[in-house]
């Protein structure tokens, strides 16, 4: 299968404080503006495996960061900017979210992930395994801190996915398994209809809303069908160096393909020859909470060793941030651009 890549990066200066990072957008075609200034996203064509993957990803990152050292500026690869920050949404789609959900939108503004697009193939048992492969991303979680505060091992996911009302929730959190397709499409539709209503209440023009929000974006779920693409969008795991991003795919796109000729059941957990099995939902959301909170755990690593990673060959970074149950602005500027020189130093690797 194909696989295309979308990666956020927080942008700072030579002082390690966020910054606009609005002249990288020059430097790659691939590289776009996000959701607020000092986030850029590097979206990398899809590839036929993981060996042209890395061949396309590589050069791309070697321009922007040549780009940014000309401008002083650096690329660091964590999942939220560790201290509070309050940053204004820079486009029409996401000025039109921020009316309707308020406040709670800066859960979604603090946040860099990775989002990966895997060729539809058995749709069904490729949402299913998707979400059941969630607790991964304790894999290369990348920061423990929000707002100054220590939150969990990924504390992107901890507050994108559980900090806000219940209404908000639904529209980021990890969706239940799917019976079929049309299951899947008429719960995205009734969601759409949801906050269409909402748009109505806060008197957005019906034509605006309709030109910024597809049916197809109205969710930010960790686990996405894609029509426009076509592919199955994996949104879960936080933004890391690319080693360990390219590592994590690698993973996960070997276990998706077994599903192509292997059903997906609810069940006792494992690869084997005539199934891939699932647990409940219920048990996988224990398990993802445990990812999330304390990280690769010994219930977490049994779990993911049982769905066919390797644990121990991976070093996620906020094992090694996180070092207290606060941290400083003065801390989170030196730990950005100690994250910037091993993002740096991982691309180079790869050049050398």
């Amino acid at each position: 299968m194909k696989i295309g890549l979308e990666l956020e990066y927080w942008v700072v200066n030579n002082e390690g404080e966020l910054v606009s990072g609005t002249d990288l957008l020059s430097s790659h075609k691939a590289v776009v503006p996000e959701f607020v200034d000092p986030i850029i996203e590097i979206q990398v064509p899809p590839a036929d495996g993981i060996a042209e993957l890395q061949q396309n990803l590589v050069p791309i990152l070697g321009m922007v960061l040549a780009r940014a050292t000309e401008l002083d500026m650096h690329l660091v690869p964590l999942g939220t900017p560790l201290t509070e920050h309050q940053f204004s949404v820079n486009s029409e789609r996401g000025k039109i979210l921020e009316t309707i959900f308020g406040e709670e939108i800066r859960y979604a503004k603090n946040c860099a992930g990775t989002h990966v697009h895997f060729d539809k193939g058995n749709v069904v048992r490729q949402l299913n395994l998707l979400t059941a492969l969630d607790p991964a991303i304790a894999l290369v979680s990348s920061s423990p801190y929000y707002d100054g505060v220590l939150m969990g091992m990924d504390a992107r996911a901890l507050m994108y996915r559980t900090h806000s009302t219940k209404f908000l929730t639904r529209y980021r959190d990890l969706w239940s398994y799917t019976e079929s397709v049309n299951e899947w499409d008429e719960q995205l539709a009734k969601m759409h209809e949801t906050l269409t209503l909402y748009a109505e209440q806060f008197d957005i023009p019906p034509a605006e809303f309709v030109r910024y929000i597809q049916q197809e974006d109205v969710v930010l779920a960790p686990v996405r069908l894609r029509a426009e693409t076509p592919t199955i969008e994996w949104r879960a795991p936080d933004i890391a160096l690319p080693s360990q991003i390219l590592q994590l795919v690698s993973d996960v796109s070997r276990i998706l393909s077994l599903a192509e000729e292997r059903p997906v059941r609810v069940g006792a957990p494992g690869i084997r020859a005539d199934e891939i099995g699932i647990p409940s939902f219920t048990e996988l959301r224990a398990i993802t909470t445990t990812a999330m909170t304390v990280g690769l755990s010994d219930r977490v690593c049994r779990y993911l060793t049982t769905m066919g990673f390797e644990p121990d060959q991976y070093h996620p970074l906020t094992e090694e941030i996180a070092k207290g149950d606060h941290i400083s602005a003065g801390d989170a500027c030196q730990v950005r651009l100690e994250y910037a020189d091993r993002l740096r130093n991982d691309v180079a690797t790869y050049l050398d």
